[in-house]
């Protein structure tokens, strides 16, 4: 069992928060597009012939694309690896570049799981983001995603954005699940340096909300996400039962999968490699046959440390027996042993034969994870 992650790098306009790689889009894709057809066939045996149980595309915008480029896409996939009959298939999509016609165009591709990037139903949040839909747009666009029969879709949505008030995360949480929604995915927002808000930030023209507000909106999201029969899986991802994201899991479990495109990561269990952030330099670097990768071989303590930080963010934790197999008497006391302050103060508890956060270990995940973390060679 492995994934395919496909990074379409192309962006009709830059949100102000965005870190992930991106160009505005051209009017022809097609050198991007056969560079990417090229990179699956040089890189095929890099799963050793795994079943591919997920395939994600990710952006950018992978709506700004065609059905036809879309489909010469999967279907080179398809030729190339051996792709499980029940393959989840996740594109993520902008509200506004949804139309019926594209939509039947997914279905036709066997695509089966929708991303709808609705962000916030506020228009005043969404201007200061600088997205390119409004409110009514988004539910719209929604609407007819889920009439088009598409039964696993999910949202994204972002709280913690300046002069974001309690009542409207609420409001923003109670339309989101008015619809027949069977996943959420929602962010605190960054100021992640290089990007327009990051730059804002060091110049003081923006604010980071009150730690405390921050908290509340991540209560007040548990809180109404548990009550419409969501789990927390992942500290920013709720599903229905049945619904969680199985590309997205399997990343958390640390599954193989091959990232294709400009800034796409790829891991195999124990190396890393990440292609460069250049279209430019990826399509050149590809066509010509060098290498358009950094590589990266994974230690015990950097995979421990991968194990750390990737568990504990679901609600299956750390397992214990896990540890102990793989990182033998040294990992399983190590991780025992300093578990037991966090315990004492409540930000953790065992479960079965983990351990996980609480709700409360949850709002400082990162410092907790952090200080799992092992250092020196």
């Amino acid at each position: 069992m492995a994934g395919i992650y496909i990074h379409i790098p192309f962006c009709k306009k830059l949100c102000f928060y965005c870190d992930f790689y991106h160009v505005i889009s051209a009017n022809d894709n097609s050198a991007f597009i056969g560079a990417l057809l090229k990179e699956a066939s040089l890189r095929k045996e890099y799963l050793e012939n795994e079943t591919i149980s997920t395939i994600y595309i990710g952006g950018g915008t992978p709506s700004v694309v065609s059905i036809t480029d879309l489909g010469t896409i999967l279907n080179h996939i398809n030729k190339l690896f051996r792709v499980a009959e029940d393959c989840e298939i996740t594109i993520e999509i902008n509200p506004d570049d949804i139309q019926a016609e594209f939509l039947e165009g997914l279905k036709n591709l066997n695509i089966n799981r929708i991303s709808i990037g609705i962000q916030s139903w506020e228009d005043s949040d969404l201007k200061m983001l600088n997205r390119r839909h409004n409110s009514e747009q988004a539910a719209i666009a929604l609407k007819e995603t889920l009439n088009a029969g598409f039964e696993n879709v999910t949202i994204d949505l972002i709280y913690g954005i300046p002069g974001m008030s309690l009542k409207e995360w609420e409001s923003n949480l109670d339309f989101s699940f008015s619809f027949d929604i069977k996943h959420l995915s929602a962010y605190h927002l960054t100021f992640e340096p290089g990007t327009v808000f990051g730059k804002m930030l060091k110049k003081g023209t923006i604010s980071e909300i009150d730690e405390n507000d921050s908290a509340a909106q991540f209560n007040i999201l548990i809180e109404k996400a548990e009550s419409a029969g969501f789990i927390q899986y992942e500290i920013s991802n709720f599903g229905k039962p049945g619904y969680f994201s199985i590309h997205n899991s399997n990343y958390w479990k640390q599954v193989n999968y091959l990232g294709l495109g400009p800034s796409a990561h790829s891991f195999n269990g124990y190396s890393r490699q990440w292609n460069i952030r250049d279209l430019k330099g990826y399509i050149k670097s590809v066509n010509a046959g060098k290498s358009f990768f950094e590589r990266e071989e994974l230690n015990e303590k950097t995979l421990f440390n991968e194990y750390i930080m990737t568990s504990l963010r679901t609600m299956w934790g750390i397992d214990l027996e896990y540890v102990e197999r793989i990182f033998e008497k040294e990992g399983y006391d190590y991780v025992v042993n300093l578990a037991g302050k966090f315990k004492k103060y409540g930000l953790m508890k065992p479960e079965k034969n983990s351990l996980v956060l609480t709700n409360q270990g949850k709002l400082i995940s990162d410092n907790i994870i952090s200080e799992f973390m092992m250092t020196g060679d």
